[in-house]
Parts: C-alpha cells; structure tokens; sequence
C-alpha cells in the first residue's frame, strides 16, 4: 500500500489574517484561493513539499450541519478548541523567533517535553493551534 497524507483541513473566520499568517508569517506556498469575502477556500502548503496541503476553509458550511453543530463549531472555534496541526522544524528556536516577532498568539515557548520532544505552540487568526516539533 502507498498512501500518503495529500491534505488537511482548518478553518478560518478572516480568510486574510489566515492567508497573512500561513503564507507571511510560516512561509507557506500559496496553491488555491476560491471565493470571496469570508467564504474562501484557500490551499497552502510547505515549499519543496507539492504533495501536503492545508485547506483553509470557512467553518461549518455543510449544508448537513445544524444549527446546533455550527454553533458548537463556532464555539470550540472562540476557545480555540476545534482545530490544530502540528507541523516540524529543524530551527525551532528560529521559527519561534520569527512567530513572536509578528502578531501571533504564543501559546508556549519552546519547551523540552517528557515524553521525548522539544517543541512550542501558538494560535493562527482562526483560534487553530500549531504546535512546532523540533526536528532532531
């Protein structure tokens, strides 16, 4: 069997800050921007990796959701409970550098962790965390 991971999926409640953030701030390509306004869909991805993506998309527009799930969504979203990746790094002392020269959220500093790795957390514009394995 040969199967890779091809994309994963965010949302975003300011397509812009997103974009500024994934593309500025991680220094990710930008593959795919469809729409307008808030209900854009917008695929970015490491350079020198074609085959990962991330698909930024508005929260809860399936049409199957209820009102009651977008609204749970929506929460979880505020609290910053809903959605998180976690990406890697070779500097992570340098990536988390350039994080906190910008407006990024740190949710914690680089830290060496018990259970064998070293890394630290912030929240994109959406609530998202990113965590930041150090690659060893």
């Amino acid at each position: 069997m040969d199967i890779t991971i091809h994309a994963s999926f965010l949302p975003h409640v300011d397509p812009e800050a997103s974009l500024a953030f994934y593309r500025d701030t991680l220094g990710f390509e930008v593959r795919n921007d469809v729409g307008t306004g808030t209900m854009r869909w917008i695929t970015v991805g490491p350079p020198g990796q074609p085959g990962t993506s991330v698909l930024l998309a508005p929260p809860a527009v399936d049409p199957g959701i209820t009102d009651d799930e977008r609204r749970t969504v929506t929460e979880m979203m505020a609290k910053g409970t809903y959605g998180w990746i976690l990406l890697a790094a070779k500097d992570l002392d340098g990536t988390f550098e350039r994080l906190q020269a910008g407006d990024t959220e740190i949710v914690q500093e680089p830290t060496e962790q018990p259970y064998g790795i070293r890394d630290c957390a912030v929240r994109d514009p959406a609530g998202n965390l990113v965590r930041i394995q150090e690659v060893r």
